[in-house]
């Protein structure tokens, strides 16, 4: 039984992913969305591998969701849910919870909600079998959609769960465990990487932590790689609501830098890096098509791992690569760039979709099907 109970966003717990943080919800909200934030009670039978006991009663699982309601278009929303729910269940019962959740949020969402989209940071099943390999170990992704819903949807009520047809936040990423010393870290990573971030000190590169009054010069730099790499460019309030968001933040536990990578005070690179109680996650990079021979990328990301570390973070998210070093991949640059530091590749689940107005969800799926924007294709591809 699946019990959902609104709650204040004040009173979100710091779990283990940024995105279901009241951080998050702020941020989003300044970026012209509405938060909503919920309490879950789960009770399920003994033998969760991950919460179950061995005294043969029921367990109870306590945790909080945070919910993004984000405009769709036609004065209708998504509910749209970043990285969670952050518990991960047994493969066998994660359709049936994800149904009765989707049943629980359902009266307490807005009339013209036409979905629930979760974004799921749960190893992709597919990911855990031999077969899904190439005899040379790459990853050959999920297999077809209606596959993947036959899988989720087992011994759930409606069938209703759909593979969304885009992704929002990256399903595909790198780990780096940072519960170990800088010397071991650095032996991890590719040989030419660890050569990089040295040349970049011999170099000249600094790396500093700025304030609201460079912002210009980060977007400057993120304008750039967005034209160069041919993405989809967020505008300059997009990242003004983060140092607003930040201003507003009371929870130490819960920062966000801009750091920028400097010869002689000209920036060549910049990121924004989140910290919390577990995780850190680069968020957000850029970098200028001048100097390139200052490695000023890789003096960046060692920066962050460091104060990752130093914030007593466990994992370092890079948050977002192709899911395969496939040279046509238009990420394969970033899967080459951040394999190089060492960590460990990540297949999640990525979005999947619980219709509540079936007919309008089928004709904005039709018309998100069709979208030429910058998505990566929900197969994993």
């Amino acid at each position: 039984m699946l019990v959902v109970t609104p709650k204040e966003k004040e009173d979100l717990q710091t779990g283990p992913f940024f995105q279901q943080t009241e951080f998050w919800g702020r941020l989003k909200e300044l970026q012209g969305c509405e938060a909503l934030a919920f309490d879950i009670r789960l009770t399920v039978d003994p033998g969760w591998e991950k919460k179950g006991t061995d005294s043969g009663a029921p367990t109870a699982i306590h945790d909080d969701i945070l919910v993004v309601l984000r405009p769709v278009g036609a004065g209708c929303l998504m509910a749209h849910i970043p990285y969670g729910p952050a518990f991960e269940p047994p493969e066998e019962l994660q359709g049936p919870i994800l149904e009765e959740l989707a049943e629980g949020l359902r009266r307490h969402l807005p009339d013209n909600c036409l979905f629930i989209r979760y974004d799921l940071p749960w190893q992709s099943p597919w990911a855990r079998e031999a077969d899904r390999y190439s005899p040379g170990g790459r990853w050959l992704g999920a297999p077809r959609p209606e596959i993947q819903e036959l899988r989720m949807n087992f011994d759930t009520a409606s069938g209703n769960l759909r593979k969304a047809p885009t992704n929002i936040l990256p399903a595909n990423t790198v780990f780096l465990d940072l519960k170990t010393d800088q010397e071991k870290l650095l032996q991890k990573m590719k040989a030419k990487t660890r050569y990089n971030i040295r040349l970049s000190h011999r170099r000249g590169v600094r790396v500093v932590d700025v304030g609201p009054e460079q912002l210009e010069e980060w977007y400057r730099l993120y304008r750039e790689t967005a034209r160069r790499n041919h993405i989809a460019l967020h505008d300059f309030h997009y990242f003004q609501a983060i140092f607003a968001a930040r201003a507003d933040n009371d929870k130490r536990r819960i920062s966000v830098h801009l750091l920028l990578a400097q010869v002689e005070d000209e920036p060549l690179a910049g990121m924004f890096l989140a910290l919390c109680d577990r995780q850190a996650v680069y968020l957000y990079g850029a970098s200028s098509s001048r100097q390139r021979n200052k490695m000023a990328s890789y003096a960046l990301q060692w920066e962050a791992i460091r104060r990752a570390k130093r914030h007593g973070c466990r994992y370092y998210d890079m948050f977002g690569v192709a899911p395969a070093p496939e040279p046509s991949h238009p990420m394969f640059g970033l899967y080459r760039f951040k394999t190089g530091f060492g960590g460990s590749l990540y297949h999640r689940q990525g979005c999947w979709d619980y219709p509540l107005r079936r007919e309008k969800y089928r004709l904005y799926r039709s018309r998100e099907l069709n979208d030429q924007g910058y998505h990566l294709k929900a197969a994993g591809r």
